[in-house]
């Protein structure tokens, strides 16, 4: 008894021990961690906008604002675009809001008076209140909404949801008074107009020879890492990248196991029998699908995928089923009732005929062709091969087939007129006229009004909890053992477990891969990872996810080795260049005689009608430097060997035609306005974006 009590008194000590060590390493961790505000990572902030923190509360507020105009489920993409479009309000809330104020920029009660009910209403309010059908206003019915608003209490949702739509509306004319005074500032001198003329109208006739850079072997350069070091450098703008991080991944597929399946078909089989002796069919359905339409009626032509083809061997109160889909899914069907409903449908294919214009002239000739074609079609000739050879609409390449169409709601009435008055299959004796044009119709199966009440029982095949279990067992275990990189890669090529990697993912990222909602694993990569860092086991839809942290690019110019393949290509591009060059600058002669001179890959072209105004040229491709170059040029001067974007050029002017002079420059000087004018609303904000330092730190937290 003594030693007990020893023991559990020294027990108890170890206990405490233990326990204050635990919660000292949980304190020390969270207050020296990356959230850490010791460090001076304020946890609070999403982010930075012109000098102003933004707590996560205003943000999230933002996104409540939005999210209750969506109304009802709101889908993962929903969610994203919603979390953006919040964080760009507040860029126009807090970045354009300081240069409202600057400027005095207001609008005033009187002015929104006018927006919501005056003269210039918004267009959003007159579209909510305008009747779908006729497209018409209605005022009666805003100032009825109006008034019903006024009785509400200031919390309630119809009430918030307006004041912001109001407070909204005042955003957007500030928005649009200061746009204006940019806009409205924007001139264009005579000058300008002129040139602009010049560029549309100007006209130079060229001939040029063209070596392309694919045309040198690669074994004819030597490309070393001092070439890529200096071109970086000496180009540092074109190589600017984001910051972005890598990483390796093994997933284990939460997957049914053979258990799961044997279970799963005796329940199905289970659920055929009761199917078949329930009473009430829609409402056993119901209870035992897992999702879809559990009851509806169909006619023959559109009858479930699945019973499309045997309606002749449907019949009352028989199971059909169970068919599966690609997603795991499997459908019962039963045959609740087979009854006269009150429309018809039929199956059809046809062949229309335009007439080239109205004229009857026009006309009668289309019409006299498709009564040629039916003649034929008549005397054995193939509907299908007619119709794709003569179909002048979308049904040509599948043999005029239209399948299957109701009555009064598939076709226009000239149309199914006749369709709908046969009672057999068949020709329609003659063609069929149109506002489309004439058509040859081929009834494949005659009207039938039969309808279909079916049952529908839906269940998807998931992994139990016990199987789900065992796989996170399996990956808990994994990354037990995986301690490092090193360790990662070992354990999976002994468990035979396939490595992913994904490069450069941006910290708002979602997606790794075919991994879609990958937001968690994405977050922990740039809130909690360091290099060879692996990481916990993730949950992602139906996989376990393990990382480790392979890479770290901060945002600037690229190292070499981030883009090394890039960099090769432009300068082996670049040295093929000078070999071309080298290689052309010692022939003599007309251009013709230097691409002979030269060999088969130099070939000379010409111009008819190059412009100032364009950025291209035949064969080359995009190339505006060859362009200035040529209207540099004079009548009969040819340029020196120069290279472009894909090969080496010498360009020679064989005429040049200038613009003549006209009177008025208006509609050059109106191009050029209107051109400017439609920038500036893009240029405002992204000049705003840029001087507003804005930081954005929302992967911390979502």
């Amino acid at each position: 008894m003594a030693l007990i009590n020893t023991l559990r008194n020294k027990m108890g000590k170890v206990v405490v021990v233990v326990i204050s060590a635990a919660i000292l390493s949980f304190i020390l961790t969270d207050l020296l961690g990356p959230n850490s505000t010791i460090l001076g990572n304020n946890s609070r902030n999403v982010g930075e906008i012109a000098g102003e923190d933004i707590p996560i509360d205003l943000y999230q507020a933002k996104i409540q604002q939005l999210e209750r105009r969506y109304g009802g489920q709101i889908t993962e993409n929903q969610r994203h675009s919603i979390r953006q479009t919040a964080w760009d309000g507040l860029i126009s809330d807090i970045a354009f809001g300081k240069e409202f104020q600057k400027l005095g920029i207001e609008v005033s009660d009187d002015e929104l008076f006018d927006m919501v009910q005056g003269k210039n209403m918004s267009a959003g309010i007159i579209q909510s209140f305008s009747d779908p059908q006729t497209g018409e206003f209605n005022k009666d019915q805003l100032v009825a909404y109006l008034n019903y608003l006024a009785n509400l209490s200031v919390d309630h949702p119809d009430r918030v949801n307006w004041s912001q739509f109001e407070n909204d509306l005042r955003t957007g004319r500030r928005r649009l008074k200061y746009d204006n005074l940019l806009v409205l500032s924007n001139y264009v001198t005579n000058d300008e107009a002129k040139l602009n003329y010049v560029d549309q109208t100007a006209v130079a006739e060229i001939k040029y020879l063209y070596v392309p850079f694919y045309t040198v072997n690669d074994s004819a350069i030597n490309v070393t890492d001092n070439a890529l070091k200096t071109y970086l450098n000496n180009h540092k703008a074109d190589f600017n990248v984001d910051e972005s991080r890598s990483l390796s991944y093994v997933n284990f597929p939460i997957v049914p196991s053979a258990t799961d399946t044997a279970d799963f078909n005796a329940e199905i089989e289970q659920l055929k029998i009761d199917f078949a002796n329930a009473t009430n069919d829609s409402l056993y359905a119901r209870i035992n699908t897992d999702g879809g339409i559990s009851y509806s009626r169909h006619h023959i032509g559109n009858l479930p995928p699945n019973l499309e083809g045997i309606a002749s061997n449907l019949t009352i109160g028989a199971i059909w089923g169970p068919y599966p889909d690609n997603a795991g899914r499997y459908k019962i069907f039963k045959i609740s009732d087979i009854y006269e409903d009150t429309v018809y449908s039929a199956n059809v294919r046809h062949i229309l005929f335009r007439a080239d214009d109205d004229t009857e002239e026009s006309k009668n000739e289309a019409r006299a062709e498709a009564r040629k074609i039916l003649r034929e079609i008549k005397n054995g000739a193939d509907f299908a091969e007619m119709a794709r050879e003569h179909g002048t609409d979308g049904t040509a390449s599948r043999g005029g087939d239209l399948g299957w169409g109701t009555e009064g709601q598939s076709w226009v009435p000239k149309f199914e007129e006749p369709i709908f008055k046969a009672n057999k299959a068949g020709l329609v004796n003659d063609v069929v006229e149109t506002e489309y044009g004439f058509h040859i119709i081929d009834i494949v199966e005659p009207k039938t009004n039969v309808g279909y009440k079916i049952a529908t029982i839906e269940r998807e095949l998931i992994p139990s909890d016990e199987t789900r279990n065992d796989i996170y067992r399996k990956a808990e275990f994994f990354a037990y053992n995986a301690k490092d990189y090193d360790t990662f890669i070992t354990t999976a090529e002994k468990d035979t477990l396939q490595v992913n990697t994904a490069d450069k993912l941006g910290k708002n990222d979602r997606r790794i891969n075919d991994l879609s909602n990958a937001r968690a694993v994405v977050q922990w990569l740039y809130r909690d990872a360091s290099m060879k860092k692996v990481s916990e086991v993730f949950e992602l839809d139906n996989n376990y996810v393990i990382a480790v942290m392979t890479g770290e690019t901060e945002e600037g110019t690229a190292d070499v080795d981030d883009v090394r393949d890039q960099l090769t290509v432009k300068v082996e591009n670049d040295l093929k260049g000078d070999f071309i060059v080298e290689k052309l600058q010692g022939l003599e002669g007309s251009l013709d005689d230097i691409a002979s001179a030269y060999g088969s890959d130099a070939n000379v072209y010409t111009s008819s009608d190059l412009k100032f105004n364009t950025n291209s040229l035949p064969t080359v491709g995009y190339s505006p430097e060859a362009v200035g170059r040529a209207f540099g040029l004079k009548a009969g001067e040819r340029s020196a060997a120069f290279k472009t974007d894909n090969g080496v050029l010498i360009i020679e002017m064989v005429n040049f035609t200038d613009a003549p002079e006209i009177a008025d420059y208006t509609t050059y000087k109106d191009q050029l306005i209107q051109a400017k004018k439609s920038r500036v609303s893009f240029s405002i904000m992204e000049a705003i974006k840029e001087f507003s330092d804005i930081e954005d730190e929302r992967y911390r937290f979502q």
